[in-house]
Formats: C-alpha cells, structure tokens, sequence
C-alpha cells in the first residue's frame, strides 16, 4: 500500500492505434480508479519489441499512447503514467524472476502460442519468457490489483505463482496480486466478426474504429458494421452484431440495454447504425480535441514524462534492492 492506499498496476504496448475498445473497456473505467487506489499506469514498450517495429513508429507511438492517457481523463499527478522502458527494475527484476518460472509453466502460456502462430518466423526468447516480465511490471510495484480480461487471466495466475515461490523461499518479499473484480468496461467485439473483440492489430480497416478516427470515417465504418437478416433490434447472443452495437451505444451515452432497446423499438437497422456512430463521435470529440491540444504542448508531456518516470523508479527500487539483497547480490555502494 502507498499512503493508505492499495496499489493497482495496468498498461497497454505501444503498437498499433488504440480502438473505442481500449477506450470504453479500459481507459474509462482506469480514470474511475484513480481515487480509489494508487495507480501506476505504463506504456509497456519493452513488451511492444517482441514482434519487429520501426524504432521511430514505436517512439511516436509510445509518445502518442501517454498522450491519450491523459487525453481520456487520466490526471498524471493523481496516477503514474510513465514509460516501462524509462524503469531499469522492470528489466532487471524480469531477469531474477526468470530464475524462479518453469519451462513448463511458459509452454503452457496459450498467448505464446496464439503469437508463434502469427509470426512463426520470429520465435524469440522473448516472446516466450513475456509473462515473467509482466509478472515483473506488477510485482515489481507491489500491486495489491490487477485489472484483467479473461485472456489476459492466465499471466496474472503466473505472477502469483512466482511470488509465492519467491515469498516460499525467502520470507513475504512480493504482495501477491488479486485480480480486479470492481465494475468491468464494456466488452466491444469487432465490426466486422462480432465473435471477437476489436483488435487495434485487425488486418481488416472496417472491423475496428480508432481514437483518432474522424467523423465521417467512425459513420461509414458503422453503417458497414455486420448485423443479421432478423429485422429486430433485441440485446440477445441470438444477434452478436446488433448486441455489440447495443453495448457500444450504451457505453458512450451511460444508457442501459433495457433503455436502449426501447429506443429503437421499430427502428431499422440502418437507424441504429446511424445512431450508434454519431454517440460514438461525440464521445470521442473532448478525448481528441485533448490530444490535439496536449500534442502541441511539448514542454508540459516532456515533464510529465521526467516526473512519472522518476516517481516510478523510486517505488520500483524499493522492491528491487529488496530482491536483490534476498538472493544474495553484492550491496552497491554509494
């Protein structure tokens, strides 16, 4: 805990551009978070290199993802916000931790699998061992919380599993963390196949609408969205596509499913389209007029990068100088 408080770590790579997805299922409910525990909230670049990037397109893009961090609401006074590259401990505690994860417990991670698939020609050590390393993002903090999807559930599983090896051999050195069970985001699918979330990664231009969308792109997108040849607006798994756009709407205009369904009682689904779009253009207009602004600020991101970074060091040393002195390192002297 960190002044009375608990302590949540969450964060999202730096690659690709961030959907109404990680928008309404994560960044929203992140800034309802903030008063109620001490949150670190992190660029996660060191996960972003495990598949080749351009190294000025992942600079930018990290820059651009903090940016709309702050954009979305999230005060960086109130959270740490900060770069996983700009903290050493990340790094380092990843490597201790490597020495306390089985092989076998890494064979079974199902995402190292899903991504050996996708780039079966770059099988590298570090897409294998990237759960000990998010392990170490979270322990490395002494996060009491984790907010997590289902897929993301089984490297939280490893993480405590690690720390109580860890804590096993000597003494409660690590907290070990719960996963978030507080009000979950919504869930948005894709627009294209309803049967999976929206991906900023999707090769398909339709199936996911982008933060940075405009007007015209986010309505087109939608009036192409799938639906069905049902001719009914009901919020059932019978009709994914037409339940997505349900909770979508939902979610940019705080209306339950119940309301919303009555308000497209004898509504085609050209009307729903339409509407969902324009409530999805209007949650996103204060988030990219924010980001236009704060991009034009240099100086003021500059800070809030320098200032974050030093506050997410100072806790990440207090964890790492413990570790290193439990297994044994030679004290460093000053």
């Amino acid at each position: 805990m960190i002044d009375g408080k608990k302590v949540l770590f969450s964060g999202m790579q730096a690659t690709g551009t961030l959907t109404i997805g990680n928008y309404l299922g994560a960044l929203q409910n992140w800034v309802k978070l903030s008063d109620e525990y001490e949150c670190f909230y992190s660029v996660v670049d060191l996960h972003s290199i495990t598949v080749r990037q351009d190294p000025a397109e992942l600079r930018k893009r990290a820059r651009n993802l903090l940016t709309l961090y702050i954009a979305a609401g999230l005060d960086p006074k109130k959270n740490c916000i900060y770069y996983q590259s700009h903290v050493s401990g990340h790094a380092e505690l990843s490597w201790i931790l490597n020495c306390f994860t089985y092989m076998g417990e890494l064979n079974r991670m199902t995402q190292f699998k899903d991504k050996a698939a996708k780039h079966a020609d770059n099988i590298n050590a570090g897409l294998f061992t990237y759960p000990v390393l998010m392990a170490a993002d979270i322990l490395l903090y002494q996060a009491d919380v984790v907010p997590v999807g289902i897929d993301q559930m089984q490297h939280l599983e490893i993480t405590r599993d690690i720390a109580q090896r860890f804590n096993g051999v000597y003494g409660d050195v690590f907290t070990i963390p719960e996963p978030y069970v507080g009000k979950s985001g919504a869930k948005i699918m894709s627009l294209q196949d309803p049967a999976k979330k929206m991906s900023k990664s999707d090769e398909n231009p339709n199936a996911s609408v982008y933060l940075m969308d405009d007007p015209d792109t986010i309505i087109r997108k939608f009036k192409r969205a799938v639906t069905d040849s049902m001719a009914r607006i009901a919020y059932t798994d019978e009709q994914p596509g037409i339940k997505n756009l349900l909770d979508i709407y939902c979610a940019c205009t705080g209306k339950t499913s119940e309301e919303a369904v009555k308000e497209f009682d004898g509504s085609g689904y050209g009307d729903l389209k339409l509407a969902v779009g324009e409530s999805v253009v209007s949650a996103l207009k204060p988030v990219q007029e924010r980001f236009a602004e704060l991009s034009k600020d240099k100086a003021y991101i500059d800070e809030i990068i320098k200032e974050n970074a030093d506050k997410a060091n100072y806790y990440a040393m207090k964890t790492l100088r413990k570790v290193q002195k439990k297994v044994g390192f030679p004290e460093r002297i000053r």
